[in-house]
């Protein structure tokens, strides 16, 4: 697989932070040490037990009858108000945050040309229920979802070559131009040659180093003025790899022959595929050729196609933070406040 560098597509996803009850955002601290001061609570409380109670010397004991009284109780929430406070000043010092990830993905793109073959042999029902061209161009249309970023274009072929969809990343109208693929649309044959040409043409401006043609044919080469051998040779001069599909099963297959009164009449003819042809035009620019006897052979061979022009990716991962240290600082306050308004209201008398 070549992986020439190339201009680069450019495509950020950026997780927005969410503070979505089933789905938590990542925390974490800005400045993680201050939460040692966390530490002086436990030694706080240590110190509280330890003390010895504090006393005052009253001379009437009419006036303790007319002071607050709070209890054990208050004196609990008091410590707890206090130690709230001081965890959430300590807190808010270390500065939480929530981290919303940015990750730009830098990839190369490959330039691909599917050399589509619409001769009436591609009606062929050897493909049972569905004819070759129905299970080809649904096995391509999945190939093309499996792309993200790269250029895709159609060229039909059957007696002559013609660009249905030239080099585009508008991959709905690539899919709508495929489903589209009808023969009779050119002059009948199979000009295996012209196609590799046409679509090499079309290759040849396309930036970047990694092109590559995919041929999709269930025929013999009977039709152009060029020799499929030529079009390879020049097609791998200028840096495109072609993968060829033979279509087709072998032994004797139900060929459209001609129109009868309940439409297309078909007779069981042999299968004609020039593997050694196909074989040696993918060979001679580094590509591959297969046979698709059936509909999962070919469902497997566009996948291993797509395995092996797999497209790079360099991933750059930068992180964007909500500051989050107003909440414990309110929190902290808050306490402080109730604290200082409880303590005043039924606060303990020593």
């Amino acid at each position: 697989m070549e992986t020439g560098v190339r201009r680069t597509t450019l495509c950020a996803v950026i997780e927005p932070v969410s503070f979505d009850f089933f789905r938590l955002p990542v925390i974490d601290f800005h400045t993680p040490i201050a939460l040692l001061l966390l530490l002086v609570l436990p030694f706080w409380w240590w110190w509280r037990r330890k003390r010895p109670g504090g006393a005052i010397i009253y001379s009437r004991t009419a006036l303790l009858a007319r002071l607050p009284r709070g209890g054990r109780g208050v004196t609990r929430m008091l410590v707890v108000l206090r130690s709230l406070a001081i965890a959430g000043l300590v807190v808010a010092l270390a500065r939480p945050r929530a981290a919303g990830r940015t990750a730009q993905s830098n990839t190369e793109g490959i330039n691909i040309v599917i050399a589509f073959d619409i001769s009436s042999s591609m009606l062929a029902e050897d493909f049972q229920p569905q004819n070759r061209l129905e299970v080809a161009r649904e096995k391509v249309k999945q190939f093309i979802t499996r792309r993200n970023s790269d250029r895709i274009g159609v060229v039909a072929f059957s007696g002559e070559a013609l660009t249905q969809v030239p080099l585009t990343t508008d991959y709905p109208v690539v899919l709508a131009a495929v489903d589209n693929l009808q023969p009779g649309q050119l002059d009948d044959g199979t000009a295996i040659g012209t196609a590799i040409a046409t679509a090499a043409n079309r290759l040849r401006g396309a930036p970047g180093r990694s092109r590559v043609i995919v041929l999709l044919t269930d025929g013999v080469n009977n039709r152009g003025a060029i020799d499929p051998r030529t079009a390879s040779q020049a097609a791998a001069a200028i840096g495109v790899k072609i993968y060829a599909i033979g279509v087709g099963t072998e032994g004797m297959a139900p060929v459209p022959v001609g129109r009868g009164v309940f439409g297309l009449r078909y007779e069981n003819r042999p299968v004609e595929i020039d593997d050694a042809l196909l074989t040696e035009v993918a060979q001679r620019t580094g590509g591959r050729y297969f046979r698709a006897r059936d509909a999962e052979a070919l469902d497997r061979i566009t996948a291993e196609i797509d395995r092996l022009e797999r497209t790079p990716v360099r991933m750059k991962v930068y992180t964007r933070y909500t500051e989050l240290y107003r909440w414990p600082l309110a929190i902290a306050l808050l306490a402080l406040v109730l604290e200082l308004g409880l303590a005043a209201w039924k606060g303990p008398v020593p």
